[in-house]
């Protein structure tokens, strides 16, 4: 039976240092679900326990079976407001945030439905009916690693802004965090985020870069 590690194959993306750096994401399959509300309320525990479900039904069925076996990949989540002036830690309420955890791409859409119909017989779930199987792609992003609790990130975003417009890009889609830390079982000053953000270059950059090719 194969073994897939897809931190290790993918590792370019789930490591990260203290200073900002660009890279490119491929495209890759997800489950995720899309919500709203605080991180800390009971939509985005329900959303967690529908998540973790589906993800390690697929995973035990695919060993079970004898297709492959994998390592659960870590939590990412997207997070914005509608407003993104008012996005700020003393008002959590108005997140919105699509979270998901990446998936080998062996697993297909009924694999996935398989899971999740599963995960919802055992528990009654608002979230599990939202549950997407879907490839995305970021493209071009930066990123950085955090160590800290999740409410000391801001100081390090603004400097991962600044470090996208220095080097001549701007800021495109959503803010992106991927958790390498367990928050139940490491203390806050040492959890591990990578924070990401989808960037681009700048018209003006574009256009400097087209001239001097030319």
């Amino acid at each position: 039976m194969e073994t897939i590690d897809l931190k290790k194959a993918l590792k370019p993306l789930y490591s990260a240092k203290a200073a900002p750096g660009f890279l490119d994401v491929p495209a890759l399959s997800r489950i995720s679900i899309e919500g709203e509300g605080a991180p800390d309320g009971e939509a985005f525990a329900d959303a967690m326990q529908a998540l973790y479900a589906t993800a390690y039904g697929i995973k035990f069925s695919a060993k079970k079976t004898g297709k492959a076996d994998w390592p659960v990949m870590p939590l990412e989540g997207l997070w914005w407001c509608d407003r993104m002036a008012e996005f700020s830690m003393e008002n959590k309420g108005n997140w919105k945030w699509l979270v998901f955890i990446v998936q080998p791409d062996i697993v297909d859409g009924a694999m996935v439905e398989d899971a999740r119909g599963k995960a919802g017989r055992k528990r009654e779930s608002p979230a599990i009916g939202r549950l997407k199987f879907e490839r995305f792609e970021e493209g071009r992003v930066a990123q950085y690693l955090h160590v800290g609790p999740y409410d000391a990130e801001g100081p390090g975003i603004a400097a991962l802004h600044d470090f996208i417009r220095r080097n001549g890009c701007e800021l495109i889609g959503l803010h992106h965090e991927i958790y390498l830390g367990d928050p139940r079982k490491a203390a806050p000053e040492k959890l591990k985020t990578i924070i990401r953000q989808p960037c681009r270059f700048s018209t003006r950059e574009a256009t400097a870069m087209g001239e001097r090719r030319a």
